[in-house]
């Protein structure tokens, strides 16, 4: 399976995401009690970086304008006058039905899990249950993952974000698969920065609400890189990820991709939900179209922008600067440490379905002996 291969596989699943959550904080060390509070981090790890809001404060407050309300309101079935009551709704359901699960539980956490499904608490706890199976099941990325260990990734490029979001305030993940070199790292670096990157994203309400619009170039994927990942790696990622992360993908904006692109997309394209099928935009080197989808403003001139050459350092900054915070979010033990999962609770990257859900609750019981 080719690089080309896995990036559609990881655009799909992060599609598939845009409607399943988020980080994790433990318990105390005697698990006697459960912390109800966010982790505390100074408020000033994001100052500087005024194009992109800082960490939440530790008690929950809405940030969002009238008209994202609005938004929430009707995308999101999110009743500003209910908010609280179904975040409580969730956390009893947590310490009824997961006693043991060190997990966070402040509003804003919890907030971000009921948004990704629509505030429908079983679906919610769901995808927490799935965030730390996929954590168990890939200690390779999770061990020790915090912003000091990518930060290769981050100087080559691999990917940054954009500083300024769109007219829609959605902010723009820019990936470039061909700046990584087999020799350079192992690929599941990559996977690393993603999913800091995806963390940080997504602490912002307005994320939460607005999504984001990714924007991946393939210049400069060649044969080194065709066998790299492999399938089975691609699917670890999948099953992590489809049905454990919180954001929402509103278009994959893809430029520049090799003629086998098409041919691959093709094949997987039946296998999409028509409505995530249609996030996907293949520009090749059309900037023009491009440009019809993302405006110039927001664009650096690489790609036929007006807002300056592309630069790294704005996004590295921001993770760099937050060293502290994921430390305190994925720098703790195991919330399922010592929990032996069946193979079937590692998810295998399937769609999601009644009898999934239903088998789904079967296993809930393997989770409450969690230490």
């Amino acid at each position: 399976m080719s690089v080309c291969v896995f990036i559609v596989s990881l655009l799909s699943l992060l599609c598939a995401s845009g409607q399943t959550g988020s980080p994790s904080q433990s318990m105390d060390d005697q698990h006697e009690s459960i912390d109800l509070r966010s982790p505390t981090v100074d408020p000033s790890a994001a100052a500087g970086h005024s194009w992109f809001p800082g960490p939440p404060p530790p008690m929950y407050s809405c940030t969002l304008t009238p008209e994202l309300v609005h938004k929430a309101r009707e995308e999101l079935q999110e009743k500003p006058e209910w908010r609280l009551r179904d975040v409580q709704a969730l956390r009893d359901m947590i310490l009824k039905e997961q006693p043991n699960l060190r997990t966070r539980l402040d509003d804003g956490f919890l907030l971000r899990f009921l948004r990704a499904r629509k505030f429908d608490y079983d679906r919610a706890l769901q995808l927490l249950l799935n965030y730390h199976a996929g954590r168990k099941a890939w200690p390779e990325v999770f061990k020790d993952l915090k912003p000091s260990t990518v930060k290769h990734v981050l100087d080559l490029g691999f990917l940054t974000v954009l500083p300024q979001p769109d007219p829609d305030g959605r902010y723009i993940l820019s990936l470039r698969p061909g700046k990584w070199k087999p020799n350079d790292y192992p690929f599941v670096d990559n996977v690393r920065a993603i999913y800091l990157t995806l963390e940080k994203l997504i602490q912002p309400e307005e994320t939460q609400v607005n999504g984001i619009v990714i924007l991946a170039d393939y210049s400069g994927v060649g044969m080194s890189q065709a066998s790299n990942p492999g399938p089975f790696l691609a699917k670890k990622v999948v099953s992590i990820l489809q049905d454990g992360f919180p954001i929402r993908i509103k278009a994959v904006n893809i430029i520049n991709e090799p003629r086998i692109f098409k041919g691959i997309f093709a094949i997987i394209k039946p296998f999409l939900k028509e409505k995530m099928a249609e996030r996907y935009i293949l520009h090749g080197s059309d900037l023009r179209s491009l440009h019809r989808n993302v405006p110039r403003s927001v664009l650096p001139e690489e790609y036929g922008g007006t807002a300056g050459q592309l630069d790294l350092s704005p996004w590295s900054r921001v993770l760099l600067d937050c060293e502290e915070e994921f430390v305190v979010e994925f720098c703790q033990p195991d919330p399922l440490e010592g929990v032996v999962l069946p193979d079937s609770m590692l998810f295998e990257g399937r769609q999601a379905s009644g009898q999934d859900d239903d088998a789904f609750r079967g296993l809930r019981s393997q989770l409450y002996y969690c230490y």
